[in-house]
């Protein structure tokens, strides 16, 4: 059996802004879809996909953005507080374990 040669060409992809994005729908909301996939060399799949996220949401990609990076920010902080609570519960044990005695009055 043959052994298949692994391809070390990787796939490029392409990041567009937010503003792009909004941009290109609303030119493809007046020229149609398939000019504007044409004249911005990008698949018309694409802007079917863009166009289907932003009726889903009701937001413009910069707005969701905005959101994702809040909503990150967010489950940062609550793993933070986590983390702090946890250590706090084990503070709290060892120090219940310690005996009466230890205290200088």
């Amino acid at each position: 059996m043959k052994n298949k040669k692994e391809s070390t060409t990787s796939v490029v992809r392409n990041k567009y802004t937010a503003q792009f994005k909004e941009q290109a729908l609303d030119r493809a909301e007046r020229d149609g879809i398939s000019k504007v996939a044409q004249d911005l060399g990008v698949a018309e799949s694409m802007l079917y996909s863009w166009r289907s996220k932003r009726r889903q949401t009701g937001q413009p990609f910069e707005e969701q953005k905005l959101q994702q990076a809040e909503l990150a920010r967010l489950k940062r902080e609550n793993a933070r507080l986590e983390d702090e609570v946890a250590f706090l519960k084990k503070a709290a044990a060892y120090f219940a374990k310690c005996p009466s005695e230890v205290r200088h009055d």
